[in-house]
């Protein structure tokens, strides 16, 4: 395939779980061909305003929101809000379509795709659809309807979607997730210094963290750690929350448990992990599938369309993961993962079955898809 020179607008974010597949797929791009102009398009305020020129790409926001499910009078002020938000946004993606000119227009999800993409199906510019979970939100549905290609993570995903535009791509990754070696394994052991004697759980409620899962293991640890005695536990405990685990942690001496509100060598925590304790947004779940681990999913509740759930499930019907529900980790979640850790022989048929849906290559089948189109 020839890779010329393309101008391609990519527009979506609000979460890590839409941003870094986005800037995955950009890089990918780039290293096909260097000469490529990349535009990002984001929602003003969210992360992907910071995240995105941090990568070395340039972004121009929109001034587009959702409705909030919670109900009080600060949602009630931005409901009011949203359908002339709405409407600036699409004058705005239109401006923006008119004058990059791009070539074809990527939508990753997040508030910022519909009107970036919706402007580009009517200015005649083709468009791709990247749906990261297992169960596609609204907005994809609707801008499927003239999307030329839709990339998915998920089997059954024509429930959705038009099967004739369906490519199964899996979700893009960062690279340095890979199968664990020998040679990672010692690496993390050092970094984090562990006993390579000890089992290895590693619980992580990604970088902002998880209420449900520090609660699980402040109970845990408030009933003594039973269980716990040959386990060294990697707890990621998130920036929002780390204050309250300090103070939680104040005046316990536990040399097991090595906490932190962010693990940057993620790589090398997931090679010396034997369980994986997270939540299942899809880059997550894309990520474990990569690295080939035996996982427990605490599906977040708090999620448009309960996707998360839909992705924990599409592993767990093939014996590539475990679940217990958001409602019941306080009980169940710390048992259960330490249950696992004395099973050798399931961890390593949950890996196997969790390393054959890995889809390693995404961002280059991706990038690939975008040459077709245009």
């Amino acid at each position: 395939m020839e890779y010329r020179k393309l101008r391609i607008i990519i527009s979506g974010g609000g979460t890590g779980g839409h941003i870094f597949p986005a800037i995955s797929i950009a890089g990918k791009l780039k290293e096909l061909c260097p000469e490529s102009e990349i535009l990002f398009v984001g929602a003003e305020g969210k992360m992907e305003m910071e995240k995105v020129p941090a990568a070395g790409y340039r972004i121009v926001g929109l001034p587009i929101t959702g409705l909030q499910r919670q109900l009080n009078l600060r949602n009630l002020l931005n409901a009011v809000q949203v359908p002339f938000k709405v409407l600036a946004s699409v004058r705005r993606a239109r401006r923006i379509i008119r004058e990059f000119r791009p070539d074809i227009a990527v939508g990753v999800g997040g508030y910022a795709s519909a009107p970036l993409l919706l402007a580009a199906q009517k200015e005649g510019v083709p468009t791709l659809i990247q749906e990261q979970n297992g169960f596609a939100g609204l907005t994809n549905k609707l801008l499927a309807k003239k999307a030329r290609c839709i990339c998915v993570a998920y089997e059954g995903m024509d429930r959705f979607f038009p099967a004739d535009r369906i490519v199964m791509t899996g979700n893009p990754i960062r690279s340095n997730i890979v199968p664990p070696t020998p040679e990672s394994i010692r690496e993390g052991l050092s970094f984090y210094g562990l006993d390579p004697q000890k089992k290895h759980l590693l619980i992580t409620g990604g970088s902002l963290g998880s209420g449900t899962l520090n609660k699980a293991m402040k109970g845990w640890i408030e009933a003594g750690c039973p269980g716990g005695e040959n386990v060294e536990i990697l707890w990621q405990c998130g920036k929002y929350y780390k204050n309250g685990i300090d103070a939680f942690m104040e005046g316990r001496t536990l040399p097991n448990i090595h906490y932190s509100d962010f693990i940057a060598r993620m790589d090398l925590a997931y090679a010396v992990a034997d369980v994986v304790v997270s939540r299942s947004g899809a880059s997550t779940v894309s990520e474990l599938c990569a690295a080939h681990k035996a996982a427990i999913f605490v599906p977040s509740p708090n999620v448009a369309e309960d996707h998360q759930t839909h992705n924990a499930m599409a592993l767990v019907r093939k014996d590539a993961a475990l679940m217990v529900r958001d409602i019941d980790a306080q009980e169940q979640l710390l048992p259960r993962a330490l249950e696992l850790l004395q099973q050798p022989e399931q961890v390593a048929a949950m890996e196997r079955n969790i390393a054959a849906l890995a889809l390693p290559d995404a961002a280059l089948t991706i990038a690939n898809e975008v040459y077709k189109l245009v």
